[in-house]
């Protein structure tokens, strides 16, 4: 059978570029990312990921942290996070081996890089946001703010009681002791044996978590405590200055203050919670993030264990002010974030757009009512000004690119495969939080062709 094909021959030889940046394209995601990453360093704005040398000079010279932060950012900017997936795409694929230079760290160093460099990771965050201010994508005329309930590395049903999480320690602690017993049969009292077996380094594991969520709870209970307690002196102080007391009963003691027998912590991630979702209850954190809503870019960022938005408000705009040394000219928020105390935050540098009801209910009212004209009623309230100002024609105007900022760069994330925290505790789901904003401000300044390099725009890669 004749053929005019090019020639296909698995065994023929063949010579690979001497170069390994030769293997990847001058437009493409990964020389992006090891571009800024290199004009990071170069400016000594990574220093932070950087080890203290060891004295001594012992041990083997660890990676460079360059080199694990770009496999890193990397793995985020594409969705790819597992340490062992990471650690196979070292090995095939073309992006990962030129940003590695051809080295091959395993998914254990991965993961420890992780770990041991979580509140770096927050750093790398605002050097990001520093590159796309000077790209002029964040100028913060128009920002809104917004909290996404992301998922925990831990599940509802690991949810105990004080009592129930007393028991299990005494189950564990009643186990061990057996096994102690056994291997002094086994080996004698004053014999150590082989190491400590796998069931038990779990159980050691499982112990000190169960510790730690029970510490939540007494804590949560001397919490409770102490706030009746002020509420007594406060009491006290007003009888004092009335010069008589007070009707109604009289307030429980103190130490006779518990907490409910049904409150729970979790036993998998302590610091986490339960949170409710469009989607049901989910065990994890509240995400905030306040965008840009010309740009998409996130200016600030940070991580909450509260259920609810209301308490965000004022520290994200100090958040922001901190990281951009300004506020913005206009903040967008959803009605999770009213509050009178939050309205009264608008100052001559902020101005506030704060929905007092769901957006459903906001929707149907703008459809039934004409915007408002004439002067504004004496007699108006906060609330009363605040859904004044939403209904006219210029608040209908700015309001409406909330929606369609940050909670389009929330959709972005779970599309990146940003869905859930792989990290446990409050400073880890703080770290993923900030390479999920840093890695999505990346993209944004990568697309934009206004990074450190100028680079063309290469839309297939990042998808």
């Amino acid at each position: 059978m004749t053929s005019n094909f090019i020639r296909y021959d698995q065994d023929q030889q063949h010579l690979l570029p001497k170069n390994v940046a030769e293997w990847v394209e001058d437009d493409s995601l990964e020389r992006y990312v090891s571009d800024v990453i290199d004009h990071l360093d170069n400016e000594g704005r990574l220093d932070p990921f950087y080890p203290e040398d060891r004295a001594d000079g012992r041990g083997r010279p660890p990676f460079h942290p360059v080199m694990m932060l770009k496999i890193l950012v990397f793995g985020y900017c594409i969705g790819v996070r597992s340490s062992r997936k990471l650690d196979r795409l070292l090995e095939r694929d073309v992006a990962f081996r030129y940003l590695a230079a051809n080295q091959h760290p395993d998914f254990r160093t991965i993961s420890l890089f992780r770990k041991n460099h979580r509140e770096e990771f927050e750093h790398l965050f605002v050097e990001i946001l520093r590159l796309c201010r000077e790209a002029g994508m964040a100028e913060m005329g128009e920002v809104a703010l917004d909290g996404r309930r992301v998922q925990g590395d831990a599940a509802l049903d690991q949810n105990r009681t004080r009592e129930q999480i007393t028991d299990e320690i005494h189950d564990i602690l009643d186990e061990a002791a057996e096994i102690d017993e056994a291997e002094d049969d086994e080996y004698g009292p004053e014999q150590r044996g082989d190491e400590l077996p796998e069931e038990l380094r779990e159980q050691e594991d499982r112990l000190n978590r169960l510790r730690e969520a029970k510490d939540r709870l007494d804590a949560k209970e001397q919490q409770l405590k102490d706030e009746q307690a002020e509420k007594i002196r406060q009491r006290e102080q007003e009888e004092e200055e009335m010069g008589r007391k007070k009707r109604g009963r009289k307030p429980t003691p103190p130490e006779e203050v518990e907490l409910p027998e049904d409150t729970k912590a979790n036993t998998t991630d302590p610091a986490s919670q339960i949170l409710k979702t469009s989607n049901g209850w989910k065990q994890g954190y509240n995400g905030q993030a306040m965008v840009d809503c010309d740009t998409q870019v996130i200016i600030a960022q940070d991580i909450t264990t509260d259920a609810n938005d209301v308490q965000q408000l004022k520290p994200m705009l100090e958040n922001c002010e901190e990281v951009n040394g300004k506020r913005p000219e206009m903040a967008l928020a959803d009605a999770g974030y009213w509050s009178k105390a939050n309205a009264q935050l608008a100052d001559e540098q902020t101005e506030l757009f704060i929905a007092t009801t769901k957006d459903w209910k906001r929707r149907k009212e703008l459809r039934e009512a004409d915007p408002p004209r004439g002067r504004i009623p004496k007699w108006y309230g906060l609330k009363e000004r605040m859904e004044r100002k939403l209904r006219t024609k210029r608040g209908r105007g700015i309001y409406r690119k909330r929606s369609q900022s940050v909670e389009a760069v929330f959709g972005q994330h779970v599309t990146r495969g940003c869905d859930r925290f792989l990290l446990r505790g409050e400073t880890g789901a703080q770290a993923e939080w900030s390479l999920f904003s840093a890695t999505h401000n990346l993209l944004k300044l990568w697309r934009s062709g206004r990074g450190p390099d100028g680079h063309e725009v290469a839309d297939a890669i990042a998808g």
